[in-house]
């Protein structure tokens, strides 16, 4: 089974009217426990940061999920979305003009690996998206060098403690069929925090998420809707019903990942800054 597939089919169903994109991108931000832990992170660093008139790079931009959360939680910002996929990027323009942010946010197609502003950003957030790229210390590199003296950068990613999306071992089939466009398995603490320094990064804090809690409410609120759907289309009828019972559930689990502290987990939150001069 393919991921990205079935997030294209929800996409374009939920991409008719402004209206039906926004609760896509609330439903995302409701059942993604990334999204959780993303949001968490952006409030911490917006309590220091209100008011401001900010500069933002949203790294792997995709749907526009994460692009229009920030919209809203820093509504001085201006905020850039780079992707890769050309079809994306026209995609949030239109929608993003068609809902009045127009000159707030900005997609532009970029590849990561050449991507380099001197010195503009504030923030630069990436999600879901080092696990693409094998040139990856070229990218931090990159987004070192884009961010201002004092400017932090925010990146949630698989571990390899079992991560790239798949976050359950118990079918080597599914494992697969999840991680089939990554370059890596994920990373480790070690590993990436290694690599940032590297990049000229300190103050580097990096923590497990998908802990014992996330890794049930994945499959409850995840897993098992997508292999669902990747059965057949008509438990689009039936989710609604589904997630009734199984969403106060994962909800609750969530709440406890993202407030708890886990010695392992299969993905990871990180949070490093580009030194003050």
């Amino acid at each position: 089974m393919q991921y990205d597939p079935i997030k294209r089919v929800l996409g374009k169903a939920f991409n008719r009217t402004p209206f039906l994109r926004k609760v896509f991108y609330s439903l995302l931000d409701m059942l993604l426990l990334r999204a959780w832990h993303v949001s968490r992170e952006l409030k911490k660093w917006g309590k220091s940061h209100s008011g401001k008139e900010l500069k933002i790079l949203d790294a792997g931009s995709g749907f526009g999920q994460y692009t229009y959360r920030m919209s809203r939680l820093f509504p001085l910002s201006q905020i850039k979305g780079v992707d890769v996929k050309e079809e994306q990027i026209a995609d949030c323009n239109q929608f993003f003009t068609r809902i009045g942010k127009g000159e707030q946010v900005h997609f532009e197609e970029a590849d990561l690996t050449k991507f380099n502003e001197s010195e503009v950003y504030d923030l630069v957030l990436s999600v879901d998206v080092m696990e693409h790229i094998l040139e990856d210390e070229q990218v931090f590199r990159n987004f070192n060098a884009s961010l201002k003296p004092g400017g932090v950068l925010f990146i949630s990613t698989p571990s390899d403690q079992g991560g790239s999306d798949s976050h359950d071992h118990d079918h080597e089939e599914d494992v697969h069929g999840f991680i089939d466009e990554h370059v890596r398995d994920g990373y480790g603490v070690t590993d990436i925090r290694e690599k940032l320094e590297r990049a000229g990064f300190s103050d580097i804090d990096v923590r497990y998420t998908y802990g014992k809690p996330g890794k049930i409410s994945w499959r409850l609120s995840m897993k098992y809707p997508i292999q669902m759907l990747g059965v057949s289309k008509i438990f689009f009828v039936l989710l609604p019903f589904y997630y009734l019972i199984a969403y106060p559930v994962s909800a609750l689990l969530n709440y406890f990942d993202v407030h708890g502290k886990h010695e392992t987990g299969t993905g990871l939150m990180v949070k490093a800054e580009k030194p003050s001069k």
